[in-house]
């Protein structure tokens, strides 16, 4: 019997198919994979398991789980299904310690039990998901906020969140999202070991070497139809549809040959001085950034490397003025910056621009986003509303997105979507410096690939820094000059880009390439 069956479905906003007819069946045990595009209809597939839908949108077809039929009136059972959205921070409660949810969801889940038996059963099963969700260290991050949390412990941290529930059917919206090699390993490994179990699991990713690693089956979705099926060894190794083809071909590769850096890089542009920086904890500074020392000189690419969690994103966060550092200073120009945005200039503000991870939090839900993208221009440029909103479009329709995407409002746009649009947000800045944290991680290989290339077009005719926050080696081979590796705070390795990665030097920097290189060889 399968776990899962879903039979024709179809998914229309405002007679627009999002999703087109769409069948396929689970058994126990199995990992499906969904791939295509930004926009192709994955997560809305995927969210139909759950009886969920996009706001006005009509549903048809049937959706079977574990037996019950499911629909928006009809959800499955609570626990039954586990899902791990692409966008953690999302769906994490900001103003809760991550440790109190998860309790709170395994007291619901524990039964009718003795009082005295159930402090130590929702022990228990915290640990276990802990363990589960490939977080040794959890105990240590129950005492925490989210926002304290790298991304990818976010992430983790939902996937627990989902396993304590003991669920049959995992449903895992880009898990790879964000994360290093060495971690992304780890969740291939966890997600294998759920399907041991005899748990379902439904892939949504963008990732071809976690499908081909992990998935027996494949469905490759463009324009809410599936265009290919079959099993993802036959079909990623001997694509037969066009599409399909291009997916696999436009996959980067850590192993693509590196341009030469020039000898004697230019001025910096922005400098960090021996930052110290972290967080409170119940009263205490945990420390996560050690004096860290930085110079990003202008027009120069930098890819900043290293597990989640290394500390990476706080450097960046600091270089932007949203995270005060404890000790130490940010320049731009030789000029010491403000530690936090109110107290920089419109014209700083500029200077230097965030593209965040999460896009989806990072705009107003309620106002469309080319309104809020060309605010950015009127705001740190004062261009006149009608110039701004006309700069945004230009822009807009360079990354292919048309009017009719971004005049909606951001729930309506893919994660993918919404990245672009953060990206055109920030370029309408004119920046001096751009910091991206890993604005490809939620991208299909085709319009990742895309967005390298524009990204590569504004460097070279802006002369603009760019510092790029990533764990994919494919992305630092094909974009940077010059590569930071972070590992616990600390800046372990660094310097061109062909020359770390072909030669490294510290054994976090040998281990994030050897992981890299070993799952390319495993595919």
């Amino acid at each position: 019997m399968n776990v899962v069956d879903v039979g024709e479905l179809t998914v229309s906003l405002d007679t627009r198919p999002v999703v087109a007819g769409v069948s396929f069946a689970m058994a126990a045990g199995e990992v499906t994979a969904l791939v295509g595009e930004s926009g192709s209809g994955k997560t809305t597939t995927g969210l139909a398991l759950l009886g969920e839908r996009p706001p006005g949108a009509d549903v048809d077809g049937d959706v079977v789980v574990a037996g019950d039929r499911v629909a928006a009136d009809r959800p499955p059972a609570p626990g039954r299904i586990g899902y791990i959205p692409q966008h953690p921070s999302a769906a994490l409660n900001p103003v809760r310690r991550v440790g109190s949810v998860l309790r709170e969801i395994a007291r619901r889940h524990i039964g009718t039990v003795p009082r005295a038996q159930r402090k130590e059963l929702v022990r228990t099963k915290v640990s276990t998901a802990l363990r589960r969700a490939q977080l040794p260290d959890g105990d240590t991050l129950l005492n925490r906020y989210p926002h304290q949390l790298s991304g990818g412990q976010q992430q983790r941290i939902l996937l627990a969140q989902a396993l304590v529930c003991d669920p049959v059917v995992v449903i895992a919206d880009e898990p790879t999202t964000g994360q290093d090699a060495l971690t992304r390993g780890q969740i291939v490994e966890e997600l294998r070991s759920l399907a041991e179990l005899g748990i379902a699991v439904l892939l949504l990713t963008h990732d071809l070497d976690v499908v081909r690693q992990l998935a027996h089956h494949v469905l490759v979705m463009r324009a809410g139809a599936v265009v290919e099926s079959g099993p993802a060894t036959e079909v990623l190794s001997s694509p037969t549809h066009a599409y399909t083809r291009l997916l696999v071909e436009s996959q980067p590769d850590s192993r693509a040959p590196l341009g030469t850096s020039e000898a004697d890089p230019p001025p910096a542009v922005v400098s960090a001085r021996e930052l110290i920086a972290g967080h409170r904890e119940r009263g205490r500074f945990t420390e996560t950034l050690h004096s860290v020392s930085l110079e990003i000189p202008a027009g120069e690419r930098i890819a900043v490397v290293g597990r989640s969690g290394s500390g990476k994103t706080t450097l960046a966060r600091c270089l932007a003025g949203l995270h005060p550092p404890r000790r130490g200073a940010v320049l731009l120009d030789g000029t010491p910056l403000a530690a936090r945005l109110r107290g920089r200039t419109r014209a700083q503000l500029a200077d230097i621009q965030y593209v965040f991870q999460d896009a989806r939090a990072s705009f107003n839900e309620f106002a469309p986003v080319i309104d809020q993208v060309a605010r950015t221009a009127e705001r740190l440029r004062g261009v006149d509303r009608r110039e701004a909103r006309s700069q945004a479009d230009g822009w807009f329709r360079r990354i292919g997105l048309g009017p009719e995407i971004t005049a909606r409002l951001p729930e309506s746009l893919s994660g993918g979507e919404l990245q672009r649009a953060a990206l055109v947000r920030a370029l309408l800045a004119e920046p001096r410096v751009l910091i991206c944290d890993e604005i490809t991680s939620g991208l299909d290989t085709v319009t990742q690939a895309e967005l390298l290339g524009v990204l590569k077009e504004l460097q070279t005719a802006a002369q603009c820094a760019l510092v790029v926050i990533t764990h994919d080696l494919g992305v630092v081979a094909d974009l940077a000059e010059q590569v930071v590796i972070v590992d616990e705070g600390h800046i372990v390795e660094r310097g061109p880009a062909s020359e770390v990665l072909r030669a490294p030097q510290h054994s976090m920097t040998c281990a994030l390439i050897e992981a890299a290189t070993s799952r390319i060889a495993r595919t």
